[in-house]
C-alpha cells in the first residue's frame, strides 16, 4: 500500500527547510577529521537563524452537526457549543526588515489569531496580509520598533542534484531547529496543487517545519518547505519544498495588493502520448469551456497547441504556467494546430476561477 504524502503537521502542518549550494557560490566551511573532510554549517547557521520564526495559529472548529438537528430550534445551540479553540504551530522567515514574513497557506489560512515569535524570543501579534491557496504560500506582517533581521531570496533554478541545503522551523514546537541535507531531486509533482514543481531534499522536516526556509550554501532562500511524504506523519527521509522562483513572485504579488491574478484560457487538455518512442510536441485541447477565453476565441477541441506567445508548449504543466504567468485582460498568441495547418490564435486572458486552482486540468 502506498504512502500517502502528509501534509499536516503538530497543528496545521510539517515542512522542511533546507540549503543547498551551486557550482557558482561558496560552500559550507570544511572541517578535517582524519582523512575525511566534513562540512560545517556553524556559520551559516549563526547567520541567517536570526530571521526564522516561529508561528503560533489559533483557530476555530466546530464539530459536525447530527443531520436529525438542521432546521431544528437547537441547531443554533449546537453550533455554539460545539465551537472550539485549535491551537497550532509552523514556521516563516523574514524577507523584509519592515516586518514581512513568508510562511505557508496551509498554516495560517484559516486562523483567527497568528503571534510570530522571534530568534530573540520577542512575541508579536502578526497579521495576514495575503494568501495563495494554488502554491500554499501565506504572507504575513508584524510591527516592531526596529528594523528585522532578514533573508534574500535566492535563484532555485541553478540548485542541482547533491547540493547542500539547510532547513531550519520549529519542529514539534521545539524552537527554532537546523537540519541539514542534499537537493534529492528537482521537479517533482506530488499531486498538491496546479503549480507542482517541487524540490526534494532528504533534510530532516517533522511537524512544525511548515513554512520554514530551505537555504542554499551563500544563506539564500531557494525554497519554502511544504510537505512530507510518510507513512507516519513524522520524518522518513524525504521532504518538499516550493521552489523560490516560483514563490517569489507569488509573495511579491500579494505584498502589493494581498491577491495573485493568474491567467486563464478555460481549457482542458492532455498530454500527447509518445509514438514510436518519438517524443510528440504541444497539448491537444480535449475541452473549452463555454463562454471563456478559449470558447470566444475560436479554440476547438482536437487543436493542439504548440505554444504561448512563441515559448513551447510540451506538456499541459508548462501550458498552465505560461497562461498562468499572463496578467487577466492580456492577449496572448496561441500557436496551434488544426487539420495539419499551424495557425496563430490571439486570445484575451481571462481571470483564473479559484477553484481551477485545485488541479491542472483547467488552463
Amino acid at each position: 500500500m502506498p504512502h500517502a504524502l502528509n501534509r499536516r503537521g503538530l497543528g496545521l502542518g510539517l515542512l522542511a527547510v533546507s540549503a543547498a549550494g551551486c557550482a557558482q557560490q561558496p560552500g559550507p566551511a570544511v572541517a578535517q577529521r582524519g582523512a575525511a573532510f566534513l562540512p560545517d554549517f556553524a556559520d551559516l547557521a549563526e547567520r541567517v537563524l536570526p530571521a526564522v520564526v516561529n508561528i503560533a495559529v489559533t483557530s476555530e472548529q466546530s464539530g459536525e452537526m447530527p443531520p436529525e438537528l438542521r432546521g431544528t430550534p437547537y441547531e443554533r445551540l449546537f453550533r455554539n457549543r460545539r465551537r472550539q479553540e485549535v491551537m497550532g504551530a509552523g514556521s516563516g522567515f523574514i524577507i523584509d526588515p519592515a516586518g514581512f514574513i513568508v510562511s505557508n497557506n496551509h498554516v495560517v489560512g484559516n486562523a483567527t489569531r497568528v503571534v510570530v515569535a522571534l530568534s530573540d524570543g520577542t512575541e508579536l501579534p502578526a497579521r495576514t496580509i495575503g494568501t495563495d491557496e494554488a502554491t500554499d504560500l501565506a504572507l504575513l506582517k508584524v510591527e516592531s520598533r526596529g528594523a528585522l533581521p532578514a533573508v534574500p531570496w535566492g535563484n532555485s533554478s541553478v540548485m542541482r542534484v547533491g547540493n547542500w541545503v539547510l532547513a531550519a522551523g520549529n519542529p514539534f514546537r521545539l524552537g527554532v531547529t537546523v537540519t541539514v541535507g542534499i537537493v534529492s531531486a528537482r521537479g517533482r509533482e506530488i499531486g498538491v496543487g496546479p503549480f507542482d514543481d517541487f524540490i526534494q531534499t532528504d533534510a530532516a522536516v517533522n511537524p512544525g517545519n511548515s513554512g520554514g526556509p530551505l537555504f542554499n550554501a551563500a544563506g539564500e532562500v531557494i525554497g519554502i518547505n511544504t510537505a512530507i511524504y510518510s507513512p507516519t506523519g513524522a520524518y522518513a527521509g524525504i521532504s518538499f519544498a516550493t521552489p523560490s522562483d516560483i514563490a517569489r513572485p507569488v509573495i511579491e504579488a500579494l505584498m502589493r495588493g494581498g491577491r495573485v491574478d493568474r491567467g486563464w484560457l478555460g481549457v482542458s487538455v492532455r498530454d500527447q502520448a509518445a509514438e514510436g518512442g518519438a517524443e510528440r510536441r504541444g497539448v491537444v485541447v480535449a475541452g473549452v469551456e463555454r463562454g471563456s477565453p478559449a470558447a470566444r476565441a475560436g479554440l476547438r477541441n482536437g487543436d493542439t497547441v504548440l505554444a504561448i506567445n512563441g515559448e513551447r508548449v510540451d506538456s499541459s504543466r508548462s501550458l498552465v504556467r505560461s497562461v498562468a504567468a499572463v496578467a487577466p485582460g492580456q492577449t496572448v498568441r496561441v500557436t496551434v494546430v488544426r487539420e495539419g495547418r499551424n495557425q496563430e490564435i490571439p486570445v484575451q486572458v481571462g481571470r483564473r476561477p479559484a477553484q481551477a486552482n485545485q488541479g491542472r486540468q483547467e488552463h
